[in-house]
């Protein structure tokens, strides 16, 4: 990544949570910030290993804060990180980033990636995503839930497997029941599904299950769920959707 420069805002993907799930080149450029920026949480998961640091971090919904904040440092000649946590890019900070800094000369942006959800929890599962998949937010904070229904559909229909992040929280206790009700539309009731949550982290914990019984389970903001495609079986109790390779 070369020397240490002014203006230089480095937008983070840090993983799961846990030190050992960050890439080099992520820990490379928290080692290189003057100061660290993120939401609280991924604030304080990163905190211990880089006690030199200055940070600043915001609650949940300031992400427009907390972007502009590391933008203004930058331009102040820090070298900032903004963390995020899984990949930067999906349903990071990233293209937040971008859409703040526009064309304004002064600040060198570099997208740093990480391991996503799909990614980490699909490796505790075992191989949910062999195939093609999709992956679908559940949180109807940014984007309507008519469009996320046609969204659920599409993916059905293209019996595409999928990883549903943010499937349930204190307000939104039924969405993951009305996703699994759409669903059901073109699933059937014994599709292989899966959960993961607290990946990488104390309490970490998964399951799989059928899309019928994934209908009525308990999940929260730190659960990543798995549907299976038509392929997709149980194998030594993993969730596992072949690639399709001769196996004689």
């Amino acid at each position: 990544m070369g020397g240490t420069q002014m203006n230089r805002l480095y937008i983070v993907g840090i993983g799961p949570g846990k030190r050992s799930g960050m890439t080099m080149e992520a820990d490379e450029a928290l080692r290189r910030a003057d100061v660290i920026v993120g939401y609280s949480k991924y604030v304080e998961l990163v905190r211990p290993y880089y006690p030199d640091k200055r940070f600043h971090d915001t609650g949940m919904t300031r992400e427009r804060e907390r972007c502009a904040e590391a933008l203004r440092l930058a331009r102040e000649g820090e070298t900032v990180a903004l963390v995020c946590s899984g990949d930067s890019v999906v349903y990071g900070m990233a293209g937040l980033i971008y859409e703040l800094a526009g064309e304004a000369p002064g600040v060198e942006l570099q997208v740093i990636p990480g391991v996503t959800a799909a990614l980490s929890g699909g490796a505790i599962l075992g191989a949910p995503l062999g195939h093609d998949f999709a992956v679908i937010s559940l949180s109807d904070l940014l984007t309507p839930w008519e469009t996320i229904e046609k969204r659920l559909r599409c993916a059905a229909a293209g019996d595409l497997c999928m990883s549903l992040y943010n499937p349930g929280s204190h307000r939104r206790t039924d969405y993951l029941q009305r996703a699994c009700d759409i669903l059901l539309e073109t699933l059937p009731p014994e599709t292989v599904c899966g959960m993961a949550r607290e990946i990488g982290r104390a309490g970490e914990n998964w399951q799989v299950t059928t899309l019928g019984r994934l209908r009525d389970t308990p999940v929260d903001m730190f659960t990543t769920v798995y549907i299976g495609n038509s392929m997709t079986r149980v194998i030594s109790g993993k969730m596992v959707t072949p690639r399709g390779y001769r196996l004689d």
